[in-house]
Order: structure tokens, then sequence, then C-alpha cells
């Protein structure tokens, strides 16, 4: 009999602190790796300056086109660029016009 109150003193508390700290270890756990835990935040943030930085780069192309497109839209047509879209678009060269040829990385 008091074997068995003995027995009960120790094992309760230890069943319980067990539970107790399983549960706990569970939500630490989750709290740092799971879908919202801190690794994917900082995922997400490395994600979002990603694209943050692409977003800057689209922008920059935008104004470029916009500013080719203005000049197209003008009373009279910048020859320059038409002669530099003709040439792109035929694959011809002036006879006056030097090539470089680079090498791609």
């Amino acid at each position: 009999m008091v074997v068995r109150k003995r027995i009960r003193a120790v094992v309760i508390p230890l069943v319980l602190y067990a539970v107790s700290g399983s549960a706990a270890a569970y939500f630490v756990w989750h709290a740092q790796n799971g879908p919202r835990g801190l690794i994917a935040k900082t995922e997400f943030k490395q994600r979002a300056v990603a694209l943050e930085a692409e977003l800057a780069a689209l922008r920059a192309e935008k104004e470029v086109w916009r500013h080719r497109v203005a000049l197209m839209q003008a009373k009279a047509v910048d020859r320059d660029l038409l002669e530099e879209q003709a040439r792109d678009l035929l694959n011809r060269l002036d006879k006056r016009d030097l090539v470089l040829f680079l090498e791609r990385k």
C-alpha cells in the first residue's frame, strides 16, 4: 500500500512533466520550422527583396520603352531610331558600320 502511494507520487508528476514538456517542444519546433515559423519568415523576406529588385529592373525597362515610344509618336520620327530599328529587323549592316564580336559569358 505504501509502495503504491510512493510510486504514484513519483510517476504521476513525471508523466505530467513529460506530457507538458513534449507539448511545449511541439509548439517550439513549429514556431521555428513550421509554415509560418521563423525560417519561413526569413525566406519570405529574401523572396520579397528579390522581387523588389526585379520590379525595379522592370520599371527601368518600362521607362526605356516609354521613351522609345515617345520618340516614335512625335510629329517627326527620329531618323536614328528608325534606321536602327530597320537594320535590326532586316539583319542588315551599312558598309561603314563597325561590328564587334563579344564573347558571351
